[in-house]
């Protein structure tokens, strides 16, 4: 079996890394556990941490134990790491629920079946840490002039650092000292921009416990052009199907740049290499070959077989291959509702199609919102009875967003 090392490596997963010799050498020796840590920010995890289930799915499969940390402490401080702003308090209830919501995401991707993975949330350590303690144990082994060269405080210092956002690194270096004491875990991961983060945990564990320690980060999911993946004008791009449909989850792949498709098939799929340089290299309009497959495939890791074969069928059904209507998004109302809101904008507000009543006006404006395939050119449109087909309304906004609204 190839090191589990060469093979981040070459699909692409690593930014930097504090020993390479020496991880490449010890992944290939040995088990070793690993931790990757989630802050419970939001009420689902986003494609912006696939990147980080993909690396721990590949270190698991390749028989290495993975800790999967729900930051329940360090949410409550918030990471300033390409931040700009100070990140909004959230209340202790919020963090706690979101944290749940983490908790059963991350176990339909993990196996955290006795002696595999392990699921454990810093706030256990950190929330009755004594202040005066933690100062004596931990603090004294920080120099603040280090601090302050740090990538992930230096871009903050011109804006406005609170010292409660400065006490960021400390928390996360004393979780990977907990965690290294606790289950062995000698090596952090983690998205590239944490990588002074983990600096200073491999250090502090060197200093207290005169052990050795690693770090590894890796690519964040961007663009070509080097903006971050996983944001459309609605939002983000959720792994949770109640915040976003499996079908705008699939439509979201299959609509990204031609010069993207090498690196997200390396990182979002399981496909051997061999195979994501073949598609990548597909010439001219048969790169969609490809992106239809990275849709397909990165749907189906994030929901299952059955969600992915429904959004494709139902792809297909709007773009004129065939397929099962069924399977698009659809929202039901009743007649009631339909009638009080006949004007277009006010319905496609009122079942979250559009975010605004704003942007209705601007996509009618633009030509850009459809409705059984006709475009509307008033924002005073009404509709009645006669629009319906079958009881049902097709809408369309820009070329490839689609949703179906049936009246019962």
């Amino acid at each position: 079996m190839a090191n589990i090392y060469d093979v981040l490596k070459e699909r692409g997963y690593i930014a930097q890394v504090t020993h390479e010799e020496e991880i490449r050498e010890l992944l290939g020796r040995e088990p070793v556990t690993f931790y990757i840590g989630f802050d419970p920010t939001a009420d689902s995890l986003h494609v912006g941490h696939f990147i980080q289930i993909m690396v721990m799915t590949h270190m698991q499969r390749a028989g290495h134990r993975p800790i999967a940390l729900i930051g329940g402490g360090t949410a409550m401080v918030g990471d300033p790491s390409g931040r700009t702003d100070m990140r909004e308090m959230m209340s202790a209830e919020t963090i706690a629920k979101n944290a749940e919501a983490f908790k059963k995401q991350l176990s339909r991707f993990l196996d955290f079946s006795e002696g595999k993975a392990i699921m454990v949330n810093n706030a256990d350590w950190l929330l009755n840490l004594n202040y005066i303690q933690f100062l004596r144990e931990i603090g004294v082994h920080f120099s603040v002039n280090r601090m302050l060269t740090a990538e992930c405080f230096k871009a903050r210092l011109e804006r406005g650092l609170s010292f409660l956002e400065f006490n960021y690194m400390l928390m996360q270096s004393y979780d990977f000292l907990e965690l290294y004491r606790r289950y062995g875990c000698r090596l952090q991961m983690g998205g590239d921009d944490q990588w002074s983060n983990i600096l200073a945990g491999v250090d502090l564990i060197r200093r207290v416990e005169g052990a050795e320690a690693y770090g590894i980060t890796f690519t964040l999911l961007t663009t070509s052009d080097g903006q971050k993946m996983g944001k459309t004008r609605a939002g983000a791009i959720w792994l949770d199907p109640n915040k976003t449909s499996p079908y705008d989850f699939y439509q979201y792949w299959r609509n990204i740049a031609d010069a993207d498709v090498k690196k997200c098939l390396a990182l979002l799929t399981f496909l051997p290499m061999e195979e994501v340089n073949r598609l990548a290299s597909l010439p001219g309009e048969r790169i969609n070959e490809a992106k239809k497959v990275l849709a397909y495939e990165v749907t189906k890791n994030v929901h299952g077989e059955e969600e992915a074969r429904k959004a494709q069928m139902a792809a297909e059904a709007l773009f004129g291959s065939g397929g099962d209507l069924d399977a698009v998004p659809t929202t039901e109302i009743t007649m009631e509702e339909y009638r009080r809101n006949s004007n277009v904008i006010d319905l496609l507000y009122s079942i979250g199609f559009i975010p605004s009543k704003g942007e209705g006006r601007r996509l009618i404006a633009q030509g850009g919102l459809y409705i059984n395939g006709e475009r509307v050119d008033s924002i005073e449109r009404q509709l009645t009875e006669q629009d319906l087909r079958d009881g049902s309304l097709l809408v369309r906004k820009g070329k490839k967003a689609y949703h179906r609204i049936v009246v019962k």
